[in-house]
């Protein structure tokens, strides 16, 4: 479970955060919703501990992430999957040398032979097999979204973030990445975090809705409930998504 408490921050005078409370269930899928600017980014950025909040807390599996040391922050790293908005791939590398970086770059023990079967695995899971010699020039777009995906299973974690998933993809490839993180979440039991501007989407694909609104959690619920919302913040977010 990760928990999120009364979370503060700043950026010299502007407050972005401003006393965010979450509860991210273990096996669920919880999407995070909301305008351009309102905090999305810095919140998961709180929970892998890339920045210190001002005050408040996230706990991961009971754990004060802010609070941990450098080698205890690195393992619990290590738990977590990330998938980017443009997927962040290297160029320069083949598809089999991207998807096992977090492998290499760990220093793991696993020989050559070992990794190769493990990138075949996730590429596997990802419905991209035999494509490990391929350069991300020769990828689609969507194609690019499932090797990054790859990637951040390779390291088994227990929690997956996505940052804009579905974001430059047509509608069919969207309804297809959407199709696949419901697999993921179902098949690994991983506990996912979603964070997306598409509605379709989060109706597809999320257990758990969270709204951000001005450095706040304005709504937490179901898709169903957010869509009934009476809330004029949540109202006006959903009508701007075109739903």
């Amino acid at each position: 479970m990760i928990e999120v408490s009364n979370l503060h921050k700043s950026f010299g005078s502007h407050g972005v955060l401003k006393g965010v409370n979450l509860i991210i269930n273990a096996g669920q899928t919880t999407a995070i919703i909301g305008k351009s600017g309102c905090g999305k980014s810095v919140l998961i950025k709180h929970i892998v501990g890339l920045l210190v909040p001002d005050s408040g807390y996230v706990k991961v599996e009971g754990k004060v992430v802010s609070e941990l040391k450098i080698g205890e922050l690195y393992e619990l790293r290590k738990k977590f999957g990330f998938l980017f908005q443009g997927a962040a791939l290297f160029d320069s590398m083949t598809v089999e040398e991207n998807v096992s970086l977090p492998l290499v770059e760990s220093n793991s023990v696993f020989s050559k032979k070992e990794i190769d079967k493990i990138v075949a695995e996730k590429l596997e899971i990802v419905d991209l097999p035999g494509v490990q010699k391929l350069k991300p020039a020769e990828l689609s777009g969507g194609m690019k979204k499932r090797v990054g995906l790859a990637r951040a299973l390779v390291t088994n974690p227990a929690y997956i973030l996505y940052d804009e998933p579905t974001t430059g993809l047509d509608p069919i490839m969207s309804d297809s990445i959407d199709n696949l993180i419901k697999d993921l979440s179902r098949k690994l039991s991983v506990t996912s975090v979603v964070v997306t501007h598409d509605m379709y989407s989060v109706k597809n694909v999320a257990d758990v809705v969270a709204m951000m609104h001005e450095g706040e959690i304005r709504f937490t619920g179901t898709p169903q409930q957010l869509l009934d919302s009476k809330d004029d913040a949540v109202i006006d977010f959903i009508k701007r998504t075109g739903v």
